[in-house]
């Protein structure tokens, strides 16, 4: 089985060419995009149309509830599924997304987990009922770990006290005696080189074709199903429409503010890929059909 990722900055262009990459390659597809992962987040996800995800059989894609909790180690697992699936149906595999992070995360791998037995997970089940009791004891514990970790967090709390329980050391001693061990090796990744001003004005187009589809009927529909308290509900083009509906805002500012923050995470994802991947492969848009090819 052959692999390899195509990442690049919002709205540049990645869905399209993972597309045709993947006719060309007899590949599926695996989706890293913090929010196409939802089901029912359509618009403001920008996720490929029913159309296109009949081409190619796509995963990581309408996989969660907004209201379900969504993590690195989740990921990982679904990618472990994928590879799975290919490997059974002779297929090669196209990674494509605007969350590197995840990508960063398979090249680097997760630390394993101890063994935990029924019995420590009833015994955890029924400490979690009392979440702020939990917290601080681990708190007591490992103030060094439980820092990076919101008292109201549960599923992480749940993680820390589970380790805990069953290896009686802390997290943080826990992970530094297993260490993380790759997932992916020698992966070629390839980014789309774009520049910040065509990145600027696809956005503000692509806002403006979200708000003709049915930008703020999707976010009503969302906020009354699910609530405002979903992480999935704080992202960028949720809550500028929610400003919008509170009435903090008027309709052209909310586009432009949609513009401006997607803007400003596009930025943040060209320095994020440019830094944190070793061989990266870039080069704009148009030329990089033929160099993965050629590759293949």
């Amino acid at each position: 089985m052959k692999q390899l990722a195509i990442i690049g900055p919002t709205a540049s262009g990645k869905s399209n060419l993972a597309i045709k990459i993947a006719l060309k390659m007899d590949a599926y597809i695996l989706s890293i995009d913090s929010l196409s992962i939802y089901k029912e987040i359509d618009i403001v996800s920008a996720k490929p149309s029913k159309e296109e995800l009949a081409l190619v059989k796509h995963f990581g894609i309408n996989v969660l509830k907004p209201d379900e909790y969504f993590s690195v180690d989740i990921f990982i697992s679904l990618y472990k599924e994928v590879v799975k699936s290919c490997k059974e149906n002779t297929k090669n595999l196209v990674i494509v997304g605007g969350t590197s992070f995840y990508l960063k995360s398979l090249m680097q791998g997760l630390s394993t987990l101890p063994y935990i037995s029924q019995e420590i997970k009833e015994k955890v089940k029924q400490q979690l009922k009392d979440l702020p009791t939990c917290y601080e004891l681990l708190l007591q514990k490992d103030a060094l770990y439980m820092k990076k970790i919101d008292k109201n967090d549960s599923y992480r709390i749940e993680k820390a006290l589970l380790i805990y329980e069953a290896s009686r050391i802390t997290p943080t001693q826990w992970f530094k005696e297993n260490p993380p061990q790759p997932i992916i090796q020698n992966m070629p990744i390839y980014n789309i080189e774009v520049s910040r001003d065509t990145i600027r004005e696809r956005i503000k187009k692509r806002t403006a074709s979200m708000l003709e589809t049915g930008l703020i009927d999707e976010v009503c529909a969302l906020e009354s199903k699910y609530s405002r308290l979903p992480q999935s509900m704080k992202s960028i083009g949720i809550v500028e429409v929610l400003d919008f509906l509170d009435g903090k805002v008027e309709e052209e500012e909310m586009c432009e503010l949609i513009s401006i923050h997607t803007a400003q995470l596009a930025k943040r994802q060209q320095t994020f890929n440019k830094t944190q991947f070793d061989g990266l492969i870039s080069a704009p848009l148009e030329e990089l059909e033929e160099i993965i090819l050629t590759k293949f």
